[in-house]
């Protein structure tokens, strides 16, 4: 874990250090990145179960993991075998899955109506927020502080040394230098990074953080041991233009994008506000699937569910296999009971999470499947 501040001037942006918090062992739940992944999708749009399905196999092919007996695992075999966008496309979905993790385990942050909006698929409320070119983070947190932008990004690494050496990579420093412009461009915007590193060793990620964000306060950084190098990376942003920010012209004007202002600290409340109206187009998605849906697995605190079983099986014979189910209504559970459960997971213990309506548990494959009473039983204790 990094920490960097950030200095506004009229020169470029400039990174000078970082300082290194530390580093400890990060919970990271299968089931849990399934989930964030299924999600990532436009609710305004017809959600195709063959294509969702297609994706969490093909997921699941690459990604090895075993709760409570090691660490996430990659075929990397596999992966180096593989075409350049598959290679880009299970980095990203771990990417997404591990970042989710982060924010779960430092700022408490749990889903809930309009809780995660995916960058590319802003609810329309949001799309006049934020501007729709140039540098954009992945997903947008609803946190208690505010909103936070979080990116994520996936690379695989071939040296012997899972974490590279030295300050961090040129890479990473370029991104956090376009990351810092973005905020400041949307009036310091809290947001942070994770950047996911896939190779023989595991999985591994660095999570850098900036100084001075209200919604980044009060972490919670018990799971860090080692602590880190007291040198800080810097950087040196240029001063908002407030009329940076572009957004689409209404029918009738010019197809050309048009300026509008940026929103400075008002704009948090701004964003709120399209956040909370997220929550109706997102119940109507999960209406939609749960219709479609054929299979009754049984019900969630007096709630049906509907689903069926995914197999990781693209590249052969399966490892894991995927519980899919969709709740007639949302059901709230303990979000930091399924933390501290995934923390201490034992071998006999399931992996398993929800998030509001839609429910993954993934279970090694060469073991009976659970019965829906003792998954439903391990949800709700």
């Amino acid at each position: 874990m990094w920490r960097f501040t950030i200095e506004k001037g009229k020169a470029g942006a400039e990174a000078i250090q970082a300082v290194e918090i530390g580093q400890g062992p990060l919970p990271v739940s299968l089931a849990a990145m399934v989930n964030v992944n299924a999600l990532a999708c436009d609710l305004r749009k017809t959600i195709d179960q063959r294509v969702r399905d297609h994706e969490i196999s093909l997921l699941l092919s690459y990604v090895i993991g075993d709760q409570g007996k090691g660490p996430l695992g990659v075929e990397c075999s596999a992966l180096d075998s593989s075409a350049g966008h598959i290679q880009r496309f299970v980095s990203e979905c771990t990417g997404l899955g591990v970042m989710t993790a982060v924010s779960e385990a430092l700022f408490d942050w749990t889903s809930g109506n309009g809780g995660l909006s995916s960058f590319d698929v802003l609810p329309g409320k949001l799309r006049g927020v934020y501007a729709n070119t140039g540098v954009r983070p992945d997903l947008l947190y609803n946190l208690a502080a505010g909103p936070v932008a979080g990116e994520a990004r996936g690379r695989r690494r071939r040296a012997k040394q899972m974490f590279p050496a030295g300050k961090g990579t040129p890479e990473q420093r370029k991104r956090l230098e376009k990351l810092a412009q973005w905020s400041v461009d949307h009036g310091d915007h809290a947001y942070f990074m994770s950047w996911v590193w896939l190779g023989p060793g595991g999985v591994y990620v660095d999570i850098f953080l900036p100084d001075g964000s209200d919604a980044l306060t009060s972490l919670k950084t018990g799971w860090i041991d080692a602590p880190g190098d007291p040198a800080p990376w810097y950087f040196r942003v240029p001063r908002p233009d407030r009329q940076r920010v572009s957004e689409p012209a209404p029918e009738g004007d010019s197809p050309l994008l048009r300026a509008v202002q940026v929103p400075d600290v008002s704009g948090q409340a701004a964003t709120r506000a399209a956040i909370r109206r997220v929550g109706p187009a997102a119940e109507e998605a999960m209406d939609r699937a749960f219709s479609r849906e054929e299979h009754q697995l049984g019900t969630l605190a007096g709630v049906p569910v509907r689903g069926r079983w995914i197999r990781g099986d693209a590249l052969g014979d399966a490892r894991h296999e995927v519980l899919l189910g969709v709740l007639g209504e949302r059901v709230e559970v303990d979000r930091r009971a399924q933390r501290e459960r995934l923390a201490t997971l034992r071998g006999d213990r399931l992996d398993t999470f929800l998030d509001g309506r839609l429910l993954t548990a993934v279970r090694p494959i060469d073991g009976p499947r659970p019965s829906w009473d003792r998954i439903s039983a391990e949800l709700v204790e």
